[in-house]
């Protein structure tokens, strides 16, 4: 299981940009939505920008104090839909069977910048959503409640999304009082809320389960769950302690300082190093490997550079030993690679 700080930047800012676009919508002043968060409104939007867990609760925060709105958590919250979450929301779509796409969303919920966990189970005749944030001790009362509303407001709106506008809950519980700072109310859910239970969960009919997925494609649906695969395996080099080693080494591959070097920036031994890299299930050569093989196929696709070029700067003693590991990696020579890109262009 990928378990990322909530300091590492793996996340597109989507989620983030659904919660300060709603304070704008609100009249909140740019600077005060963003103050902190170490984000420019220029990359709210911007597909190049990557932010962490600590910056969309830190947006959370934000908003329980600059709003005055009862309902916004629930608002940004119904605001969200599968468009929102990329590949990760596209395979919802596709689904051709509800069961197994709850299935889909709670094995691959780590794509969506979760600041919740997610659980799901069928008994009797109705379904349950389990709601439970992730990061208790960075929240107070007020901003868990904010954060559990949020997430109810998607759970709802992406059920609309894929079982039509007609979907309706029958119940909800939450684990704390009723407030009036941030409140749902029957009206607003269209169910009953019953308050200071032992979780926070959504509760609907079986029924909806049986019934027709009509956006499903079972040939789509499984060529986007290959893809949600391969972001799953990129979040996983991309945080924790092997994010940290793929930033030393991306910074010169042709020059990369030694496994060593990069545990003594860390403070930490070689050793330690090592052995928090296999319990994320990869290694210092799996790493070195994976980002020279992307970089390789970079240079194949946008440049003219020669193999000797591409060896060079992949730091390979020559061309030779870059054709190997090429192959090694694709199965396929650069020449074949490029060839082939070409083609497909």
């Amino acid at each position: 299981m990928i378990q990322p700080s909530v300091s590492d930047k793996i996340y597109r800012p989507t989620k983030l940009a659904t919660i300060i676009d709603a304070l704008l919508r609100d009249g909140i002043p740019v600077d005060d939505a963003l103050r902190d968060l170490g984000v420019k409104a220029s990359e709210l939007h911007s597909p190049d920008t990557l932010v962490s867990l600590e910056q969309l609760l830190a947006a959370c925060r934000i908003a329980t104090r600059l709003s005055r709105d009862p309902h916004l958590p629930f608002r940004i919250g119904s605001s969200v839909h599968v468009s929102t979450y990329g590949m990760y929301g596209y395979a919802i779509l596709c689904g051709t069977d509800f069961r197994r796409t709850f299935e889909f969303c709670v094995k691959y919920h780590i794509l969506a910048a979760p600041l919740v966990n997610i659980s799901y189970v069928e008994r009797d005749g109705m379904c349950c959503w389990t709601i439970d944030p992730l990061l208790h001790r960075l929240m107070d009362e007020r901003l868990y409640r904010f954060v559990v509303e949020m997430q109810m407001g998607v759970h709802i709106s992406l059920q609309r999304d894929i079982m039509g506008p007609a979907f309706r809950p029958y119940e909800l519980t939450l684990t704390y009082s009723q407030c009036e700072d941030f409140r749902l109310t029957e009206e607003l859910l269209g169910c009953k809320i019953r308050f200071n239970q032992p979780s926070n969960q959504l509760t609907f009919d079986a029924k909806w389960l049986d019934g027709p997925a009509s956006l499903g494609n079972r040939t789509t649906y499984a060529a986007v769950v290959a893809i949600c695969d391969e972001l799953l395996a990129d979040l996983k080099y991309r945080s924790g302690v092997a994010g940290k080693v793929r930033a030393f080494l991306l910074q010169d591959l042709a020059n990369r300082p030694t496994l060593g070097a990069i545990a003594e920036r860390l403070g930490s031994t070689t050793r330690t190093l090592r052995r928090q890299l296999d319990h994320q299930g990869t290694s210092f050569r799996e790493l070195l490997d994976e980002l020279r093989s992307q970089v390789a196929m970079k240079y194949l696709r946008d440049t003219i550079m020669t193999s000797e070029d591409i060896a060079v700067s992949l730091g390979f003693s020559d061309a030779a030993n870059f054709r190997h590991a090429f192959r090694r990696w694709t199965g396929k020579t650069p020449s074949e690679f490029r060839n082939g890109a070409e083609g497909s262009a």
